[in-house]
């Protein structure tokens, strides 16, 4: 093994035997350097020539969130006019007549809701399948809340960049702007509840730790066990990320249906709750109903589970799911909860009989709770809800119009963010929400809680805040019923979690690591040394962090060229600007919002539109790209108007990119001859600068060696329609052939070659730096992981040092498993069929763990020998000059496929949902829990409070629920 530094003829001269048969003769390390030379000459001539990147070298080249804006009031009691229902609108019944509450709704297709038909003067209502829409509550509040479309308008003519804005009623119906049409499913059902949403709970309620008592003793038997069950999986819909819970059943003992978290709770996320779900089916009913020792369980759970300051450290409550209590039990709660009564008591009778029904009322009434009797499955929705009116009063009374940002997540309940969708699924989005109460004095002490408001903000907005030619935001795949990924598992090199840490608690401050960055669909890695600065964001939640790779954006070209010169180069044809990119702010005015970015920028530079905000940075300098990489024009052009260059047509594209998303293309061929049709086009997601990363092909050539060419074969594409995209793409037949040409190059003096990459002795491949395939003999092995070929081989240069091995973590990542296998075994990502198997396919949310492979740049060539029990197999990788790529040539002779291929399969790392799993390791990842920051916030209890409003449903007149409530006026305030 030789250094970069090393002379070719020293080489040749050093004439070491190290192949066996065939090769022992030869000068063979000289020989495969000579194949190397040639070839990489070859090929490094025509990306220099096409791509014009020797041109450029001469010219020269070129490199938050907004306050949250309170709602104004709106005090006027809306008039009694027809509600348009979400469902019903432009339905008709069987005569042909337009349905009660339905009527025609004009719906228009809007590009600024990505084309659905939205109806931008009206709102409409949505009321959950299992309630009565004409029920006079929600009637009352459809009715007054009609004042709100006025509000909504307004709004979004004062802020055009604003999406959906809505109300959701503590009734239960949902006002949307603009009016969109709703679709039940296929049984006819819309199961959307406004209540149980995410930015619903967090506005109403404050974080709680709860306790769910289960009655499992023989009287629960039957219907009433499953009452009870649906019951409990209710009152999990109405817990939040910043909420803690267990579930305990109770007979004569108690018993905790999830085991291993016995006496203590966790954080109510999607996870948590989906496994408690599963368990509930566990639940068998008999014995004698003990509630004394069910009850001084709970208790002891949360002032335990308290005291370790792990939990919510804001309001206490127990439900209690049982068909009766034979005693009022007011020694129990004599010991534990008063004087003080911090923990609140929520009684659900199960069943028609209320022989026990006081029983439960008292305790409900005297530990400032709320008692519920629920008679069938059709009841548990409502019933459940009303615990969240009590936790709300506190707030209420307060008149604390606490706002409130929800973590990212997709709800895909919603009609449009099931069609809003991006290029990964529905959009990602987070929620600014607001509680809306009576401000009434006579009805102060009862804290009625009206409802909350709020509009969704798509991060996908957010984005666009930051001046993409400085920064690059992370992208990754996401799980079913996405709710926000935990920092370190995006940066998992952060071993002890300092950056996280450092975030959550809004400090401001720098750190540094090396960290390994996924490419390419996950197959290629780099290694970067990273920078990271954050601080908070006043006024929300939030903190901002930004990692720069250490050495990009340190410098950058910025020259004084006229306005007039810039806009002329920029202005021709071959010149495209990043799509999603904002050089000037198009959507702020009207009159603006049809302007592409170009005639925008040419519109700020003549300075007749004052109104027009424009990134005066980013536009100098991209001037300065396009007048600086103009000359590439006449140099392509006249490589088209040459006839004698490129006549087989194996080069197709030329193509350049700088850091401000100014992009040149040239065809060398027509449009209908290109082998990738898709390439650098909008379909082509990773090949194009958009909202979240830069191109694929202009990342990794960042990180390569100055001066050299990055060759790369796309995963995406078949093998005679695979381009190699770096500078230019060229037919893969096209750089086979001449890899193969140079390979029979050799050094004599009569010009006949002993041997040859054609010699049926030897195997020669071209790979890359990360180890996939670009030439072989066999085309089946063309875009393959080189260990899957040659696995012996592969390990050997993993031993060397020529190549290292990086394991790098997919906390987002999908399995399959068979649900209804006899074993209970699971297979990740299995290629073969549910009718093969017999089974049940499901894909399951998961964390694997992958290997990548990297080339040490410093080992320029190796020779090595391996041992396969018998014979010795010997091998030759030389580096291709000027470029990422390497040729190896192997022996074939000595046979050693006994030798264990090397794959980058995914390795599932633990999974709740994989029963073959270590139980201990299953229930220490339910009980771990990371730092987290608590709500700014915390109403348990307020002293004016009415405890005594603790049982039957509140009666309130249309009167009352006419009067203030707070609104969202702006997410982007000018």
């Amino acid at each position: 093994r030789s250094g970069p530094g090393s002379d070719s003829d020293d080489m040749c001269r050093c004439m070491r035997p190290f192949l066996t048969s065939v090769l022992s003769c030869l000068c063979s390390p000289c020989r495969v350097k000579l194949w190397a030379s040639a070839f990489g000459g070859e090929i490094k001539s025509i990306s220099a020539k096409y791509s014009g990147s020797q041109l450029l070298q001469k010219v020269g080249s070129a490199l938050l969130c907004s306050a949250l804006e309170r709602l104004r009031k709106s005090e006027r009691e809306g008039e009694k006019d027809k509600y348009f229902n979400a469902v019903l609108i432009n339905e008709v019944d069987e005569e042909g007549n337009s349905m009660e509450l339905g009527g025609d709704f004009l719906l228009q297709p809007n590009d600024h809701f990505n084309n659905l038909s939205v109806n931008l003067s009206l709102s409409v209502v949505q009321v959950p399948t299992n309630m009565y829409n004409k029920d006079s509550a929600i009637v009352n509040g459809v009715y007054w809340s009609e004042a709100l479309n006025k509000v909504f308008v307004d709004n979004f003519e004062r802020d055009p960049s604003l999406i959906w804005q809505y109300f959701g009623s503590a009734k239960g119906f949902f006002r949307q702007y603009p009016g969109i049409k709703w679709r039940p499913d296929e049984h006819g059902v819309i199961a959307f509840d406004c209540r149980n949403r995410k930015w619903y709970i967090q506005a109403a309620t404050s974080p709680k730790d709860v306790v769910i008592l289960v009655d499992v003793s023989g009287s629960m038997k039957g219907l009433r066990l499953t009452i009870a069950r649906q019951t409990v999986s209710s009152i999990l819909d109405t817990l939040g990320d910043d909420d803690f819970f267990n579930v305990i059943a109770y007979n004569d003992e108690v018993h905790y249906v999830e085991p291993c978290l016995n006496g203590t709770l966790v954080q109510a996320d999607v996870t948590n709750k989906d496994h408690f779900r599963m368990n509930l089916d566990k639940l068998l009913a008999k014995g004698i109903g003990m509630l004394d020792v069910g009850l001084t369980e709970a208790f002891e759970v949360l002032n335990d589970f308290n005291q370790t300051g792990r939990g919510s450290v804001c309001s206490q409550a127990i439900m209690l799911v049982t068909d009766g209590a034979v005693d009022t039990y007011d020694s129990v709660f004599a010991k534990y909860n008063w004087p003080d009564r911090k923990v609140r008591i929520f009684p659900y009778l199960i069943g028609r009989e209320s022989a026990f029904a006081d029983n439960l009322k008292w305790m409900a009434c005297a530990n400032k709770g709320y008692f519920t009797q629920i008679s069938t499955l059709a009841d548990v929705q409502e019933n459940v809800m009303e615990y969240l009116h009590v936790l709300s009063r506190p707030k209420v009374i307060a008149q604390e119009h606490d706002t409130v940002w929800t973590e990212a997540y997709i709800d895909s309940t919603l009609p449009q963010a099931q069609k809003l969708e991006d290029g990964q699924g529905p959009i990602l989005m987070t929620t600014v929400a607001m509680p809306v109460f009576s401000t009434k004095n006579e009805t102060r002490n009862r804290g009625i809680l009206l409802g909350v408001v709020g509009t969704d903000v798509p991060v996908s907005e957010l984005l666009k805040t930051i001046p993409k030619y400085k920064y690059e935001e992370s992208k990754k795949r996401r799980k079913p019923n996405y709710s926000s990924v935990d920092l370190s598992e995006v940066e998992w090199e952060d071993k002890d979690d300092i950056l996280r840490n450092a975030m959550v608690n809004r400090k401001t401050g720098t750190f540094s690591m090396e960290v390994k960055k996924t490419v390419d669909k996950g197959k290629r890695v780099l290694v970067l040394h990273n920078d990271y600065y954050y601080t908070d964001i006043k006024g929300t939640p939030f903190s901002l962090g930004v990692a720069l790779s250490r050495g990009h954006g340190k410098y950058f070209f910025r020259g004084n060229v006229t306005v007039e010169e810039g806009l002329h180069d920029l202005e021709h044809p071959d010149v495209q600007l990043a799509d999603e990119w904002t050089y000037c702010d198009t959507d702020e005015h009207p009159e603006h919002r049809y302007l592409s970015q170009i005639e925008a920028i040419k519109l700020y530079l003549s300075g007749r539109e004052p109104h027009l905000k424009c990134d005066k940075e980013l536009i100098q300098e991209v001037l300065f790209d396009a007048v600086v990489t103009a000359p590439l024009e006449a140099y392509w052009t006249s490589l088209v108007l040459n006839k004698s260059e490129n006549s087989d047509k194996g080069v197709e594209i030329a193509y350049l990119g700088t850091r401000t998303g100014l992009s040149r293309i040239n065809l060398f061929v027509v449009p209908d001859q290109l082998t990738n049709q898709d390439f650098l086009t909008a379909e082509d997601k990773e090949g194009v600068f958009n909202a979240d990363h830069f191109p694929l092909w202009y990342k990794r050539a960042a990180e390569q060696v100055p001066g050299t060419f990055v060759y790369s074969l796309p995963f995406n594409t078949g093998r005679y329609t695979c381009p190699l995209s770096v500078g230019i793409q060229m037919k893969l037949e096209f750089f086979q052939r001449k890899f193969w040409t140079a390979s029979r190059q050799c050094a004599a003096l009569d010009g006949r070659c002993s041997i040859s990459c054609d010699n049926e002795n030897i195997n020669c491949y071209l790979i890359d730096n990360n180890g996939f395939i670009l030439v072989a003999e066999d085309y089946s092995l063309t875009g393959m992981f080189f260990g899957e070929a040659e696995g012996a081989v592969m390990n050997k240069l993993l031993l060397m040092g020529s190549f290292k091995r990086v394991t790098l973590y997919d906390y987002q990542a999908i399995c399959r498993i068979f649900a209804e296998s006899s074993d209970g075994s699971r297979a990740l990502l299995d290629v073969s069929t549910p009718s093969q198997r017999g089974d049940r396919t499901m894909l399951v949310p998961c964390d694997t763990e992958y290997p990548a492979f990297v080339s040490e740049r410093t080992i320029k060539e190796t020779t090595g020998n391996i041992d396969c029990e018998g014979c010795i197999k010997s091998f030759v990788i030389q580096q291709i000059p000027s470029s990422n790529l390497f040729m190896v040539v192997v022996d074939n002779k000595c046979d050693c496929s006994e030798a264990a291929p090397i794959t980058m399969d995914p390795i599932e790392i633990i999974s709740l949902t994989a029963a073959a799993h270590n139980e201990s390791l299953k229930c220490e990842r339910l009980k771990f829990q990371k730092d987290r920051r608590r709500p700014d916030s915390c109403h348990p209890f307020h002293p004016e409070e009415n405890s005594m409003e603790c049982g039957g449903a509140l009666n309130l007149s249309p009167s009352l629920m006419a009067t203030l409530f707070c609104l969202l006026l702006a997410l982007f305030p000018r």
